[in-house]
C-alpha cells in the first residue's frame, strides 16, 4: 500500500473519530481544507463516499462505518507495538490518555500523576475530567477512574483510593428555621439542591442507607447544579440542604459553617478504581501509572 493511502486513512480514522474537519485539522496539524481535500482524494480513489458533512458535522456513511471498524483494530495494534518499543529505550516513553470526573482528578489522579510525571519525563498523560461516564473503547481512553459500582464487570478494576462517604450538610441558620429532618423521607419537605447529573441528564437521587436499609430520594428546591463546589456555596449561602461528598465539608464542618444532616444514614463505599478492556495488552508505560496509582493501605 502507498505512503499517502496509509496517511489518509489515518486522517479518516480521526475526522471520523472527532466528527469535526476543524478538531481533527488541528490533531493533526493541517489546515481544515488541506484534510477536507484528502479526504475527498481517498474517496475518489475508493470509488466509496465515506464522509457524510453537513453545516454542523461531519458523519460516516455505512461504507465509512465499515472501513473505520476495519481500521480501529489495526489502529490500536501499531499504536500497541509502537507503544511496546519503549522498552528498547532507557527511559519509559509513550502517552496515555485517562477519564476521570472532576473530584477524582482533583483528590487522588492529579496528585499521583504530579509526582509520576517527575519520575518519567519522556510519558505524556492527558486527562480529560468530566462529570458523565464515558465510553473508554469508544473514545479511545487507555483508561478511566470512576468508583467501584460504576465499573462494568468485562473491566480490569485497580483500586486507586480509600473508601469515601457522601453526606448532607445544611447552614445552621436554615436548620433553625426550617428543622431538622431525622429521615430521609423528611427531605421531600425541605429545600434541597439538587445535582444535575451529566451521562443523563436526570437529577440525582440522594442514596442513604442504616442498618442494611437503602434508601433513594428525589429531593426538591430551588437550586439545580452540577458542581459539588458550587453545591458547597449554595448551602453555604443557607439556600437548602445539600449531599456531597465528606471532603467537599470537612473544613466547614470544623468552623460550624455547615452542619451534618441525617448523619447515621451515610455510611462509607469503596472508592475510586482505574479501570480498562481486559482484552487490551498494557503498554510499559501504562504499567507503571498503574503502579504509581494503586491503592496502598497505611
Amino acid at each position: 500500500m502507498r505512503r499517502q493511502n496509509l496517511a489518509d486513512l489515518e486522517a479518516f480514522a480521526i475526522v471520523a473519530e472527532e466528527e469535526s474537519f476543524t478538531r481533527a485539522a488541528a490533531r493533526l496539524g493541517v489546515s481544515p481544507s488541506a484534510l477536507s481535500h484528502h479526504m475527498r482524494k481517498l474517496e475518489a480513489r475508493l470509488g466509496l463516499r465515506l464522509l457524510a458533512r453537513t453545516t454542523r458535522r461531519v458523519a460516516t456513511t455505512e461504507a465509512g462505518e465499515r472501513l473505520l471498524d476495519a481500521l480501529r483494530p489495526a489502529i490500536e495494534t501499531i499504536d500497541r507495538q509502537l507503544a511496546d518499543l519503549s522498552e528498547l529505550r532507557e527511559r519509559p516513553s509513550g502517552s496515555i490518555r485517562i477519564t476521570a470526573s472532576d473530584h477524582a482528578t482533583r483528590t487522588l489522579l492529579w496528585p499521583a500523576i504530579d509526582n509520576f510525571l517527575k519520575r518519567y519525563p519522556d510519558i505524556e498523560i492527558e486527562i480529560n475530567a468530566e462529570s458523565g461516564l464515558a465510553d473508554i473503547v469508544a473514545e479511545r481512553y487507555d483508561a478511566g477512574v470512576r468508583l467501584g459500582e460504576q465499573v462494568a464487570k468485562d473491566m480490569i478494576a485497580v483500586r486507586i483510593g480509600p473508601s469515601l462517604r457522601m453526606v448532607a450538610v445544611a447552614a445552621p441558620a436554615y436548620l433553625e428555621a426550617n428543622g431538622i429532618p431525622q429521615t430521609p423521607h423528611d427531605l421531600t419537605h425541605h429545600k434541597c439542591i439538587n445535582m444535575r447529573m451529566s451521562s443523563s441528564g436526570g437529577l440525582y437521587a440522594w442514596e442513604f442507607e442504616k442498618d442494611g436499609r437503602a434508601v433513594n430520594v428525589r429531593v426538591e428546591g430551588q437550586v439545580i447544579l452540577n458542581s459539588g463546589h458550587l453545591i458547597l456555596q449554595a448551602a453555604l449561602a443557607g439556600h437548602g440542604i445539600g449531599f456531597l461528598m465528606n471532603d467537599y465539608v470537612t473544613g466547614a464542618i470544623e468552623t460550624g459553617a455547615l452542619r451534618y444532616v441525617l448523619e447515621d444514614w451515610c455510611p462509607p463505599f469503596d472508592g475510586y478504581h482505574l479501570y480498562y478492556p481486559s482484552r487490551r495488552q498494557p503498554t510499559p508505560a501504562f504499567s507503571l501509572l498503574v503502579d504509581a496509582l494503586r491503592y496502598r493501605k497505611t
